[in-house]
């Protein structure tokens, strides 16, 4: 068996845990730059506020119906979300982070418990240990789990859990279950099986086997054999190593000067030397781009993007840096506005493996020395210990590009001037 565990509307009651007076009242976070909503309270659905609306489209609405509106605090979002990971963790022998807000756990040992009842009991200790609210769908597969967690969110006859132990309650989860909100599907994929006059969970899985693997292939096969009650999917003890890294903003004013450009790329690679640091990891190739609004005159719109490969593989900001500034150069246009920028690394390879890639030229140092491992070390350190960005490099700055937050709430977990006073 297993559980799917996941946040009921996370950011948004991110927002409410250090603020109570925004119980009960429509909450929405908004995107990069204070764009888009990105996440809504249950009371906000209720208005009719749709995920991905432009706050300037409904402004109005907004005003009108008295919504808390917020920009991304990503910074508490990602500490909440350690501590409801971390309080998982001691509820089940194994976890796998599945994404932000979501995570299986392994529930084959618990044959002899009441699961409905224990499912309840991890609602309650994540919210008594977090105040975040979840909802948790249990089943003998992974698929079958998300399945059983939608019911559990959409419908309040479960309270929270549902559980599918039995032929009849599979059946009908998935005869309620449109084949689009199936995991694995999709919107592209549920075209074809509408096509086919397949419109839910139960239709796939009733479906021949011949045709679903020489149709939806290999994935299609695994999602069927899974609506079966057949598991193909185990818990990922282990995350699969990082393909590539990516550090992109939207700037919250236009960027029209060199320096003011070169601050923002210097920004993004070495927050992407930080990333690879975490990752254990070095990269050989970078890629920088930059462009401009795509709402702009077709005279006056430009987008660059190139490509340079590393000397040696590397996880030193001050190398990916001055790579990505020697990327600028060759980029920058005099004259563009330009409002979104971006640095990705990419052909990562273990830390441990760096010294075996040699160079063919004899100037080039096969690896980062010995000096700038300990730079580095002693730079994550410091920020480590007295918050981002207490030591960085002087071309990282955020000067003259930082985006729009004029909505962000206290980081009430990581920085100590936000911490919450409390006055008997």
């Amino acid at each position: 068996m297993f559980a799917l565990v996941d946040c009921n509307n996370f950011y948004a009651s991110c927002e409410r845990v250090f603020n109570p007076a925004l119980r009960n009242r429509p909450v929405v976070v908004l995107s990069n730059n204070d764009g888009c909503i990105i996440a809504r309270s249950e009371e906000a659905k209720a208005l009719g506020i749709k995920m991905g609306t432009p706050m300037f489209k409904c402004r109005d609405v907004l005003l009108q119906q008295k919504v808390a509106v917020f920009s991304s605090n990503y910074s508490l979002y990602g500490d909440m979300s350690s501590r409801v990971m971390t309080t998982l963790a001691g509820l089940a022998p194994d976890i796998e982070l599945y994404s932000i807000d979501e995570a299986f756990l392994d529930m084959s040992g618990f044959g002899r418990y009441d699961l409905t009842e224990y499912g309840r009991l991890i609602r309650r200790t994540v919210h008594q240990h977090t105040g975040i609210p979840v909802c948790v769908g249990i089943a003998p597969t992974k698929t079958l789990a998300k399945i059983a967690n939608r019911l559990a969110k959409k419908s309040p006859d479960y309270q929270g859990v549902c559980l599918l132990n039995s032929d009849e309650e599979v059946r009908r989860a998935l005869s309620m279950t449109k084949v689009e909100d199936v995991w694995g599907i999709g919107r592209q994929l549920s075209k074809l099986l509408y096509a086919r006059n397949i419109n839910t969970a139960a239709d796939l899985a009733a479906a021949p086997a011949t045709w679903v693997r020489k149709h939806l292939h290999i994935t299609g096969a695994r999602v069927q054999a899974e609506l079966t009650g057949h598991s193909c999917l185990p818990i990922e003890l282990v995350r699969p190593a990082k393909q590539g890294i990516c550090t992109s903003r939207s700037f919250g004013q236009s960027v029209k000067t060199w320096d003011d450009l070169h601050r923002a790329v210097a920004t993004f690679a070495g927050k992407c030397a930080v990333k690879l640091r975490k990752e254990q990891a070095v990269a050989l190739m970078l890629t920088l781009f930059i462009g401009t609004s795509p709402f702009d005159d077709q005279q006056a719109r430009y987008w660059g993007t190139k490509t340079i490969a590393l000397p040696y593989p590397t996880q030193d900001s001050m190398t990916l840096i001055r790579a990505a500034q020697s990327l600028l150069d060759l980029l920058f246009r005099r004259g563009c506005a330009y409002r979104k920028a971006g640095v990705i690394v990419s052909e990562l390879s273990p830390v441990e493996l760096a010294g075996r890639t040699l160079s063919l030229f004899a100037d080039d140092e096969p690896a980062d020395s010995e000096q700038s491992k300990k730079l580095m070390k002693v730079m994550d350190g410091i920020n480590e210990l007295y918050g981002r960005g207490a030591v960085r490099l002087a071309s990282e700055n955020s000067v003259g590009w930082k985006p729009n937050q004029e909505r962000l709430s206290p980081c009430c977990t990581t920085r100590w001037s936000d911490i919450m006073e409390v006055k008997g």
